[in-house]
């Protein structure tokens, strides 16, 4: 890493929101922000799937619908944590299992006690 190169982890899981995911994802890259999008039990060039969540306007709720294959550029397995100066975790289904995953929770820690 340059000096001054800032650099954000995006830890995703299958289903996670598709803007969530990808509008950081580009925004901050846009901002010359090195940007490493990982999955637990995935490696650089594998996909996780999105998902698009749309107001139904009949009903108070939700619909669900199949977004995107988000391309993976970083390996979970090879985070070195104090490298990064953020993280983020986009919502959708995600969020849901993930934190049932050992080593996220010993990430998210890390960075909460940094």
């Amino acid at each position: 890493m340059a000096k001054g190169e800032r650099r954000v982890l995006l830890v995703l899981g299958d289903y996670v929101e598709d803007y969530e995911a990808i509008v950081p994802f580009q925004a901050l890259q846009a901002y010359v922000v090195s940007v490493d999008a990982v999955c637990p039990g995935k490696k650089a060039g594998d996909i996780c799937r999105t998902a698009i969540h749309q107001l139904s306007p009949a009903h108070q709720t939700y619909s669900e619908s199949r977004g995107h294959n988000f391309a993976l550029n970083g390996t979970f397995d090879d985070i070195e944590f104090n490298k990064y100066d953020g993280l983020i975790i986009p919502g959708g289904q995600a969020p849901e299992y993930l934190p049932l995953d050992a080593s996220v929770l010993k990430l998210v820690r890390k960075f909460s006690d940094s």
